[in-house]
């Protein structure tokens, strides 16, 4: 008798892993290690979100990741591959410029805000990240920021 193998359905979003961290904790007897996760989902067509994860493995804390990035999800305003007007946005010690470029020019980011900007569909913007902050979760949420202070029109 043959066994019906159930395929994994494809989901709607794509995920990237910006980030894992073992983290330690001392306790008696030793040290306890468990793993953060920072995870960016997707779908390549304006919704982008960013969430964090814990558990004992890895694939654990990737998995409950991916679970918050859904959760925290926002639609971002595109207009021809690229954002409509410059943007800049702060969280924490990190701050992010966004300014949008010409079809063609393709993504000019580093660091996790390339990833997202590549998420979220944008093919064409210009980035900066302005601050010597290296917290790739700042960074990113800093991104997000950034992205939900974008209106359709200009800002006069």
């Amino acid at each position: 008798m043959m066994r019906k193998i159930k395929e994994r359905e494809k989901s709607e979003f794509d995920q990237k892993v910006l980030d894992v961290a073992r983290v330690t904790r001392v306790v008696a007897g030793g040290r306890r290690f468990s793993f953060r996760a920072t995870v960016a989902v997707g779908n390549k067509k304006g919704k982008i979100g960013v969430g964090v994860g814990k558990g004992l493995d890895v694939s654990q804390a990737v998995e409950k990741a991916v679970a918050d990035a859904k959760k925290q999800m926002i639609v971002v305003f595109l207009k021809e591959g690229t954002i409509p007007h410059e943007v800049s946005a702060k969280f924490s010690s990190a701050r992010i410029f966004l300014k949008p470029a010409p079809i063609g020019r393709g993504l000019v980011a580093g660091g996790a805000v390339r990833q997202i900007c590549d998420l979220a569909g944008i093919s064409d913007i210009s980035a900066k990240i302005l601050s010597k902050s290296i917290n790739k979760l700042n960074n990113a949420r800093a991104t997000l920021e950034a992205l939900k202070k974008l209106k359709t029109k200009r800002p006069e």
